[in-house]
């Protein structure tokens, strides 16, 4: 069974959101996705400063099966980027909510994404 924890925005790539105050917010996989993935070897972390859109890549992340390009659930600007993933990108695998790949000044519009509930009941139609 998958874990889908509450308070996170999700896409339906399997990406997530979630808001640390009003204008700051964390981004990073689930991990229905980094099961799909499986053993994560390396992660194409994005740079401070560059801009993000919605539902457009920012960053490849590369397992021992596949690279996989991983999609922002928000529009804004990176303020900062997880620097452990550099040497230790098997996180991902060992805790996919506590381990973000990067903060986000921006605004999130959750219309466009889905809740915890609303994610749990796309991933039971996956199956």
């Amino acid at each position: 069974m998958n874990s889908v924890q509450e308070g996170y925005y999700y896409l339906k790539t399997h990406e997530w959101v979630k808001p640390v105050d009003e204008t700051t917010y964390l981004v990073g996989i689930s991990d229905y996705a980094q099961h799909a993935l499986g053993d994560i070897v390396y992660v194409a972390l994005p740079e401070v400063g560059d801009a993000v859109k919605f539902n457009e890549r920012f960053c490849d992340v590369e397992s021992v099966k596949a690279v996989s390009d991983v999609y922002s659930p928000i529009s804004g600007s990176i303020v900062e980027v997880n620097g452990a993933l550099e040497d230790s990108p098997e996180l991902l695998n060992q805790n996919p909510y506590a381990t973000w790949i990067m903060k986000v000044e921006g605004s999130l519009d959750v219309s466009e994404l889905l809740n915890a509930q609303d994610y749990t009941k796309f991933l039971e139609d996956l199956h």
